[in-house]
C-alpha cells in the first residue's frame, strides 16, 4: 500500500496553506491581499512556472481582489480564491480544445517532440482514444533511428487494435509518412496518426526532417508531444517546434509523476497553443481530454468530479453499479464487494488519485493506493476468508489473522494492512452515498 506524489500537489498544498490563512481573517485589508499573493507567487516558482507568466498572473489576480467588492465583501477569502481559480483556468487555457477531425477522411495528425518525451506511447493512446470514440485508426511510424522504435509502435497499435503502417528503416521518415497515409485511404481508414522521430535535444537535423514530414503530409493536426518533469524546458521546445511545424496543441505526459507542473501552467500562456490532452499514467487508457476548469479545481483542492463520473460511466457495468448504489444506501459493503469494486477500480487507474477528485479529499493523505504486486495477495487473503468474515470482517481476531495468513500465504501485518484499507474505503464510500453529506451527488 502507497501513496504517490501527484504533479501540482506540492502547489495544491502550498496555496491550501495560504488561503487557509486568508481564511482565518474576517475582513481583508490591501496588505493581506499583498501578503497572500507573494506567497501565491513563491509557490508559483517553486512549481518551475515561467517567471514572466507568474508575473501576468498575480498582476491580474491582484488587480481584481483589490476591488471594493471583494475586500468589503463578507466572505472575502472565498472572493479571492474564486479569483485565483477563474485566472487559473485562463491561465491553463480556458477550455477544452477538441481535435479538429472535419473535412474528408483520413484526417492526418502528426507527433512531434523530443525523445524520451513519450511520444510513441502517446500515439497508442490517442489511437484508442479515437477508436473509442468510433474512428478507424492507422498509426504510422517514422522514427528509422531509435533501435525497435517501428516495433514498439507495432506493438502498441496491436494492443490497441487499431492498424499499423511502417517501411525498411533506409526509407527516408517523409516517404514512409506519405505512402502511410496513401495506406489509410486505400484502407478506408479515417485517422491517421504519424509517429516522428525525436532527438535528445532540438537540433538543425531534426527540425528540417519535421518540416519535410509536415510539407509531406499536411497534417490537420500537428501535436507537440511534451514531457511535464521538463518544466519550463518544454515552453522552449514547444516555441522551436512551432516556428517550424507550426504546432496546433500539445499533449503533456507524465502528469502523473512528481513534477512540480509548471509545464502545464506556463506552456499554454508562453506558445498560446492549447493542451488538448495529458497522460495520466502507463496504461494506453490512462490519457485524458485536457480541461483548463477541472485542472485548476483539482489545483485548488477542490475535486474534480466529472472526470470522476466520466471515468466511472466508462469502466462500470451500469447494473453492477446500480445493485451496488443500493447496498451502499443501506450501509452494505462487504469484503466480496471490496474485491469486486477493486477489481472495476483498477481499470480507472490508482484509487487515490480518484479520491483526489473528490471535493474534501483532494488535499487528503489517505494510504490507499494499492501497489499492482498487491493485487494477487489480496485476493488471496479474502478467499481464505469464512462467508461470515468476508461479510462481517470486524469479526475477525488475531486467531482469525493467524489462520487466513496460512491459508493465503501472506503475513498476519498483511491482513492488518487490507482490512485497515477496506475500513478506510468502506467509511469514504458511505460518506459519498450519504444523501445528506453529498447532495445530489452520484457515483453513477
Amino acid at each position: 500500500m502507497k501513496s504517490r506524489k501527484m504533479a501540482f500537489e506540492n502547489l495544491a498544498e502550498k496555496l491550501a496553506q495560504t488561503f487557509k490563512r486568508l481564511r482565518g481573517k474576517g475582513k481583508l485589508s490591501e496588505k493581506d491581499v499583498d501578503e497572500a499573493l507573494r506567497e501565491v507567487r513563491l509557490s508559483l516558482l517553486e512549481a518551475d512556472v515561467n517567471f514572466k507568466v507568474v508575473k501576468e498572473f498575480v498582476a491580474a489576480v491582484k488587480e481584481r481582489c483589490l476591488d471594493s467588492e471583494v475586500l468589503e465583501s463578507l466572505t472575502p477569502a472565498q472572493q479571492v480564491i474564486k479569483i485565483v481559480n477563474q485566472e487559473l483556468i485562463s491561465l491553463l487555457g480556458g477550455k477544452a480544445r477538441p481535435l479538429d477531425l472535419s473535412g474528408n477522411p483520413p484526417v492526418v495528425i502528426a507527433l512531434f517532440g523530443l525523445q524520451g518525451s513519450g511520444k510513441t506511447t502517446a500515439a497508442g493512446k490517442l489511437a484508442l482514444h479515437l477508436k473509442k470514440n468510433g474512428r478507424k485508426v492507422l498509426c504510422v511510424s517514422c522514427d528509422v533511428y531509435r533501435p525497435a522504435a517501428q516495433k514498439q509502435l507495432e506493438l502498441i497499435a496491436e494492443r490497441a487494435q487499431v492498424g499499423f503502417f511502417t517501411m525498411d528503416p533506409n526509407t527516408p521518415p517523409e516517404v514512409i509518412a506519405k505512402k502511410g497515409v496513401e495506406k489509410a485511404i486505400s484502407a478506408a481508414q479515417d485517422v491517421v496518426i504519424v509517429d516522428t522521430a525525436g532527438r535528445m535535444q532540438v537540433d538543425a537535423d531534426m527540425m528540417e526532417e519535421a518540416r519535410r514530414i509536415k510539407e509531406a503530409i499536411d497534417p490537420r493536426e500537428s501535436i507537440l508531444v511534451a514531457d511535464a518533469m521538463t518544466g519550463q524546458e518544454a515552453c522552449k521546445v514547444a516555441l522551436a517546434f512551432d516556428e517550424v511545424v507550426g504546432i496546433t496543441g500539445i499533449i503533456l505526459t507524465k502528469v502523473d509523476s512528481d513534477a512540480r507542473g509548471g509545464a502545464a501552467l506556463s506552456i499554454a500562456k508562453v506558445t498560446g497553443k492549447p493542451i488538448k490532452f495529458v497522460s495520466t499514467g502507463e496504461k494506453l487508457e490512462d490519457f485524458q481530454v485536457f480541461h483548463p476548469d477541472r485542472m485548476a479545481s483539482r489545483i485548488l483542492g477542490m475535486g474534480d468530479v466529472l472526470t470522476l463520473i466520466e471515468k466511472a460511466e466508462a469502466a462500470f457495468d451500469q447494473k453492477k453499479a446500480a445493485e451496488m448504489e443500493k447496498k451502499l444506501r443501506r450501509k452494505e459493503f462487504t469484503l466480496e464487494d471490496f474485491l469486486d469494486q477493486m477489481k472495476e477500480v483498477k481499470k480507472m487507474g490508482s484509487f487515490g488519485d480518484l479520491l483526489r477528485m473528490i471535493p474534501g479529499f483532494g488535499r487528503a493523505h489517505v494510504d490507499v493506493d494499492i501497489d499492482p504486486k498487491e493485487w494477487v495477495k489480496i485476493e488471496a487473503i479474502i478467499n481464505s476468508m469464512t462467508p461470515l468474515e468476508r461479510r462481517k470482517p470486524e469479526i475477525i481476531d488475531g486467531s482469525r489473522k493467524r489462520r487466513i495468513a496460512r491459508g493465503s500465504g501472506t503475513q498476519v501485518q498483511d491482513i492488518n494492512r487490507l482490512l485497515k484499507q477496506f475500513f478506510q474505503a468502506r467509511k469514504m464510500l458511505f460518506q459519498m452515498s450519504s444523501p445528506e453529506k453529498t447532495g445530489r451527488f452520484r457515483l453513477t
